[in-house]
Parts: C-alpha cells; structure tokens; sequence
C-alpha cells in the first residue's frame, strides 16, 4: 500500500511537470506574439531576430513535454480524465508550437521590410496581437482552472480577430490602389496580418481542446461540418 501512495505521487508530480511546461511554453509564445509585431511596427531588426531564435526554446519545450507525455502513457497507462490530460497536452503543445512559429513568420516579414515602419497599420496590428495574447491567455486560464465555460467564451470571440484582419486587407489594398509603390510593403503587412489571424485559430484550438479535456467532448471542426 505504501508502494502504490509512492507511485500516486510519482504520477501527480508527473501531471505537474506536463501542467507546467504548458504555462512556460504558453509564456514564451505570448512574448513572441507580443515581439514580433513590436519588430515589425518599430523596424527593429535586432528584435526580429532575437525573437526568430526564441522559436528554439519552444520547439525545446514541445521536445520534452511530448517525451514526458510518451513516457506516462508507457509507464502509467493512464485511464479516463488522466488520459485525456496527457492526450489533450500532447495536442497543445503542438497548436503552441505552431504559434510561435506564426510568430517567426511575423518577424521575418518584418526583417523583409528592412527597418521601413508601416505606421499607418500600426492601430490594426497592435490591437490584433493584443486580442491574441488576451484569448490566448483566457484559453489557458481555462486549462489551469478545468473551466470549459470560459474556453467556449474564447472560441466564441474568435471573429473579433476575423474582423480585423478583414480591415487590414481592405487597408491595404486601398493603399496599393492609391500608391503602386506600397505595393512590396503592402504584402508583407497583408502577410503579418494574415499570420496573426491564423494565431487566433490556433487558440481556438487551445480552447476546444479544453472543453475536450473537461466535458469529453470534442467539438472542433463542427461548425463547418454542420455547415
């Protein structure tokens, strides 16, 4: 009996270390969202490639959480809600990681700009990094506190970024149409849009994986299939 209390706390602390590399791969991915853009807006090419090599500690992160949650499976064969915590995990890390390499993109754009600032997209572009560093936050309170009410809040404000993203596109080709030689620059702007739109998929993803990992219900992709 002491053995199998010595094994329980072996498995928790385990849950744990998965929980908490989550939080500090989230916190990376958040900076990196946060920093791309700063890059892009302030032409700063030391903070574009600064934040391109942050990539590497999350990919690190991913690493060893899905070598952590392999392991468990191995060793523990998890059943029931544990098991949906580690399979739920391993799919997390996966949409995170994908986030911060969005995030990279974001920089690369702006070294492409060559430290020329489109000021006038600046208000559009910081308000779609602040949207997706606040549901991405929200998404992941949800995870720490099993709330799948405030996961389905964050899939259900998904289209405020859709609609700022729509108003930069019409921005900028508005832009082009008026100045042809915006035309180069008005691609990249139109791309780091696009990338920051595409950030805010991937924590709805976050979010229904939530709702997955308390309800047992996945919910992702219905809306286009009943569609």
């Amino acid at each position: 009996m002491t053995q199998k209390r010595h094994t329980d706390r072996e498995f928790e602390a385990e849950l744990g270390r998965v929980r908490d590399n989550l939080l500090r791969m989230t916190g990376r991915v958040e900076q990196m969202i946060a920093e791309s853009v700063r890059a892009v807006l302030e032409g700063d090419i030391l903070l574009a490639k600064r934040t391109i090599e942050e990539d590497h500690k999350v990919n690190r992160i991913e690493l060893d959480t899905d070598d952590l949650c392999l392991l468990i499976l191995a060793r523990r064969q998890p059943l029931g809600s544990d098991l949906r915590f580690i399979t739920t995990a391993m799919k997390m890390v996966t949409d995170l990681e994908r986030i911060g390499d969005l995030a990279v993109n974001i920089s690369e754009r702006g070294l492409a700009l060559s430290g020329e600032r489109p000021t006038a997209f600046a208000s559009s572009l910081t308000s779609m990094a602040d949207l997706n560093q606040s549901q991405l936050r929200e998404a992941i309170e949800s995870f720490v506190t099993r709330d799948p009410d405030r996961a389905q809040a964050v899939c259900d404000r998904d289209d405020a970024i859709d609609q700022v993203y729509g108003e930069v596109v019409r921005d900028v080709q508005r832009t082009i149409l008026g100045d042809m030689a915006f035309l180069e620059r008005g691609v990249h702007v139109l791309a780091a849009a696009k990338f920051l739109e595409r950030i805010g998929d991937h924590i709805t993803n976050l979010a229904e994986l939530v709702i997955f990992l308390v309800r047992g219900k996945d919910i992702r992709h219905i809306g286009k299939l009943e569609g």
